[in-house]
């Protein structure tokens, strides 16, 4: 069971969160995936995304990635009205997302991972010095250990350092909210402790996560508020202490809760 990292539950939600959906809709033909979806998503802390299959997990967040664009509601950043047509304009706001699939190049190194398509370049030519400095400092700033050395081959590298890099890579560029679609799929224990740690150390740094999980053992480790969608619908969303496992399942699998949800 994967140990508790250092949840901070007292804290209190913002009062004006980076990133605030309201009345989120999205139709696919004749199927809504999103039906009136509200959720405020803080700096500083950790929100968990779960739901059952089918439940629209993906269709939120690609909508905040800009990779489906919304037929109704409406997306306020930072206190501000905002539209997101596209993964360009969602980085222009700060917005970076980790998939699932990583989108790293096997046969390029991690310095040319983290730059790729966005290469520093001094009178002309590739300036390999200052991005060599830059991923060295920003893995640092993640404490990531694990890496002998930024020009390592990201195909010679383990599950869990390869997630540490695509997460330095969404670091890298100044982004203020990091989306993570599940990011201990398929890794071992300790492996998977590592990348929790990472993403603890996101909010320490400030940065608001929208981590999406179906592993409530690493969801109640690392979340500091745990949002539920059920068949398209925001079913809850509460501080972790304020829930247990059964009532998360509960709330994944009938959309609502029959008894308290408060932890005795």
């Amino acid at each position: 069971m994967t140990a508790d990292l250092g949840r901070r539950a007292e804290i209190p939600a913002e009062a004006t969160p980076l990133l605030r959906v309201r009345g989120l809709v999205k139709k696919f033909g004749p199927l809504q995936a999103l039906a009136g979806v509200d959720l405020d998503l803080p700096a500083g802390e950790v929100t968990a995304l779960v739901g059952d299959n089918g439940a629209g997990k993906s269709v939120l967040i690609k909508c905040v990635a800009g990779i489906h664009v919304p037929d109704a509601g409406e997306l306020w950043w930072q206190g501000e009205p905002v539209r997101i047509r596209g993964p360009r304009d969602a980085a222009e706001l700060g917005i970076e997302t980790v998939y699932q699939d990583l989108a790293l190049c096997d046969n390029l190194d991690i310095v040319q991972n983290m730059f790729l398509g966005r290469e520093a370049v001094r009178f002309g030519t590739l300036d390999e010095d200052r991005m060599e400095e830059a991923a060295k400092k920003t893995l640092h700033s993640l404490g990531v250990t694990t890496v002998t050395s930024v020009r390592q081959p990201v195909g010679s590298l383990s599950g869990g350092q390869r997630q540490a890099v695509a997460i330095a890579k969404a670091v890298l560029w100044h982004s203020k909210l990091v989306i993570m679609d599940e990011p201990t799929a398929a890794l071992g224990v300790q492996q998977t402790e590592v990348v929790l740690r990472l993403v603890r150390r996101l909010a320490e740094k400030g940065l608001g996560v929208l981590m999406v999980s179906h592993n409530l053992n690493d969801v109640f480790a690392v979340a500091d508020r745990i949002a539920v969608l059920y068949l398209g619908r925001m079913a809850s969303v509460r501080r972790t202490a304020e829930l247990t496992k059964e009532s998360v399942v509960e709330l994944m699998t009938a959309g609502c809760l029959e008894r308290a949800a408060v932890p005795s």
